[in-house]
């Protein structure tokens, strides 16, 4: 029973809201359950993030070279490969992700590409950040050329590097400050730079990222 209501839920994501339906379905009942939806499938339409228009502010250019959507603001440009199955159509206003088939997958990845290329419009006039955070004795941070370098009381200095079109600046030895128009490449090297000492739950003593939770234990009390 479990099994055949995960494959139903799996294979029919729809039926799942539909209750209906779903006991149709579960109960053989194929041709009734095609008449059920012939009559009422209008009310499975759901809007797809896929077929939503990204716009396009003023002062940013996008185009596509060989299968490869380049979009270039104020803040910097960035470039996406496009997956095979998706054609873009970009006027002065707005661009709007097709898919050239539709099948599940070509449908599944139409949003993951509307959201990438979303990404790259908002990111080239407002560039993406992330403001981290160092709490312990002794413990400090410093950008050094293209390398942002951490004292976490290891034995030995960390020299992190600084990917190309990311910016790091550091205030009070303790304030990191990541940006980028690359909302990928800032997430991921704040990240790495948490990574190297994740703040331990006790005494909070580590790296963290501002605005994420930290769980907080409280230590053994002596009897």
């Amino acid at each position: 029973g479990k099994f055949l209501a995960f494959w139903v839920a799996l294979e029919f994501p729809l039926l799942v809201h539909h209750k209906e339906l779903l006991i149709i379905v579960l109960l053989g009942k194929r041709n009734l359950a095609a008449s059920y939806f012939a009559a009422f499938g209008r009310r499975f339409n759901m809007s797809r993030i896929g077929n939503l228009p990204i716009p396009i502010p003023s002062g940013v250019s996008v185009t596509t070279d060989n299968n490869v959507v380049k979009v270039k603001g104020p803040k910097g440009e960035l470039e996406q490969d496009l997956i095979e199955s998706i054609s873009l159509d970009i006027s002065e206003q707005e661009i709007i992700v097709k898919p050239k088939d539709q099948n599940r997958g070509t449908r599944a990845i139409q949003g993951t590409m509307r959201s990438l290329i979303a990404n790259m419009v908002i990111g080239v006039v407002t560039p993406y950040s992330k403001d981290l955070l160092i709490e312990g004795v002794g413990f400090r941070a410093a950008v050094k050329g293209t390398e942002v370098g951490l004292e976490l009381g290891y034995s030995h200095p960390i020299n992190h590097p600084i990917p190309e079109g990311v910016s790091v600046t550091v205030a009070d030895n303790v304030k990191i400050h990541v940006e980028g128009p690359d909302k990928q490449k800032v997430g991921q090297l704040a990240a790495e730079i948490k990574n190297y000492y994740p703040v331990e739950p006790y005494k909070g003593k580590g790296v963290r990222i501002v605005g994420d939770y930290v769980r907080r234990k409280e230590g053994k009390k002596s009897a």
